[in-house]
């Protein structure tokens, strides 16, 4: 988690005032509806890791007029996480925390890779991150969550990094334009 950390926040410190209606990879979200949601995810992930539990219906997000430092906060609160219990409990189902710490940690990983695309910024992930988070991506996202949450796969050459190799199975297109 906390290299995803490391990683998301560098890409929010190349973020700047001009670019947040900036269009995202993600499809039909700018970089301002990119921050919303990440913000949201940030709230529920810091909630499910500290206290056991996330809420079933998520909290508005506090921007307060820095939307950048309302993420950067939330996202600085997941390094070194205490653990809180061996599960969470969302919408009155349990998963192990462990299971929460990946998504959280790729969804963090993947939206810095968009943040930066939107900047303008080529900043692949650190290769150990995307070896890791690729190996378990396949087991987060399925055929029955990838329509609502993600695109289709990109198909890339066998020689691809895994860093490429993880974006294309989240449905973006690594060698796409920068913004």
């Amino acid at each position: 988690m906390d290299r995803a950390v490391a990683y998301a926040l560098g890409s929010l410190n190349v973020v700047t005032l001009d670019r947040l209606t900036s269009t995202t990879p993600c499809r039909g979200w700018d970089l301002t509806a990119l921050l919303r949601h990440l913000d949201d995810s940030l709230a529920a992930l810091h909630e499910g890791l500290t206290f056991g539990r996330v809420a079933a219906l998520p909290t508005p997000a506090d921007v307060g007029g820095d939307l950048v430092a309302c993420v950067r906060a939330r996202a600085v609160q997941l390094i070194g996480q205490s653990e809180s219990s061996s599960t969470v409990t969302i919408a009155e189902r349990e998963l192990p925390r462990g299971v929460l710490a990946v998504v959280g940690a790729l969804e963090l990983t993947v939206h810095g890779w968009d943040i930066a695309r939107a900047c303008g910024l080529d900043r692949p992930i650190p290769p150990r991150l995307a070896a890791e988070l690729l190996a378990v991506a396949p087991m987060v996202v399925t055929e029955a969550t990838r329509p609502e949450q993600f695109g289709v796969p990109v198909m890339l050459s066998r020689a691809a990094s895994n860093a490429d190799r993880l974006i294309a199975f989240l449905g973006r297109d690594p060698s796409s334009d920068l913004s």
